[in-house]
């Protein structure tokens, strides 16, 4: 399966990514070895996670997540929906 998942960083930000395994990566970028965007903004928390059965399905839906507004981020993070 292929994943996107949205991060909480401790600076309130958020981060949008793409794996096929959801743990290991959130380790990763709480131990620093993910994404340089991550790096500085340790600890992370898992705030959403959405499974596709093809990889270009979770690239399409990581695009879309990243070209949400602050607002529709939170929302979706919140109640899972983007609107």
């Amino acid at each position: 399966m292929h994943y996107v998942y949205v991060l909480e960083c401790a600076d309130g930000t958020y981060y949008t990514g793409y794996t096929t395994d959801v743990e290991r990566r959130v380790a990763e970028h709480d131990a620093g070895e993910g994404a340089k965007y991550t790096r500085g903004r340790t600890p992370v928390d898992l705030r959403h996670v959405e499974e596709f059965e093809t990889r270009s399905a979770a690239m399409s839906r990581e695009h879309e997540i990243k070209s949400l507004s602050r607002s529709e981020k939170e929302r979706l993070v919140e109640d899972g929906t983007p609107q």
